[in-house]
């Protein structure tokens, strides 16, 4: 015999977050209550609360009488965020060479390796959410929590800024794999050498060489159906 499990409200939030993140829901995105209340096989109050979680951290945009759907960041907006980013990632990375272990380097390195993968075989939706895990690793490891709280809701959005104004999808496969993994390599080895000052420079200089490389023209991609994204985990048999 089955049981079925509902999934919490937590775990609907995760699974959203990582869809979106993952560039399996573009950016303007209609998220019906309804539809995703039957993807995921509970009740539509159990989704209004993930959807206002989701608002409040600029993932998802809700207007009254229009509903919610995948937040498409402004020109404007995608800039604040990188001025953002460039405010408080040299202090995260100084902060994490001062504690950073064997470990650290072992994941910094595999997420390179990972999104070096991706690029190769133009996976960009990939490559983009690994080069995320490494700002994030960083973040995590640096034991300064309140900036990387505020870098958590930043990458998210940073995500979607790439997704949407982007154009390394169209780029050849060297120049794809060159660009952002030789920054990442760059900042690895001055971790490495325990550089403070190295590591915060090639960050400022990261980060903004990712902003110049926007194109700010919006795309228009098909809507996905969402119950073929999420249909099936509304429950766990077990």
């Amino acid at each position: 015999m089955s049981e079925f499990v509902a999934l919490t409200e937590n775990e609907i939030y995760e699974r959203m977050v990582a869809t979106i993140l993952d560039h399996r829901l573009p950016p303007g995105t209609k998220l019906i209550e309804e539809k995703l209340a039957s993807a995921f096989g509970v009740s539509r109050t159990r989704i209004r609360p993930v959807l206002v979680r989701l608002a409040n951290e600029q993932i998802v945009t809700l207007t009254p009488n229009r509903g919610a759907m995948v937040a498409q960041p402004t020109e404007k907006e995608a800039r604040e965020v990188f001025e953002v980013r460039r405010m408080i990632e040299p202090t995260l990375i100084e902060c994490f060479i001062a504690s950073a272990t064997a470990d650290d380097i072992t994941t910094l390195t595999q997420c390179i390796n990972d999104e070096e993968a991706a690029r190769a075989i133009g996976d960009m939706r990939r490559a983009i959410r690994l080069s995320g895990d490494f700002h994030l690793h960083i973040a995590n490891a640096s034991d300064h929590q309140t900036l990387g709280r505020i870098l958590r809701e930043l990458v998210s959005r940073t995500s979607l800024i790439l997704m949407t104004y982007s154009d390394n999808h169209v780029q050849s496969k060297a120049e794809a794999t060159s660009c952002g993994c030789q920054e990442h390599r760059a900042l690895l080895d001055a971790i490495r050498l325990r550089d403070p000052r190295e590591g915060a420079r090639l960050m400022r200089e990261h980060l903004a060489l990712l902003e110049q490389q926007l194109q700010f023209k919006e795309t228009v991609e098909d809507a996905p159906d969402l119950l073929s994204l999420f249909g099936g985990t509304g429950a766990t048999g077990t």
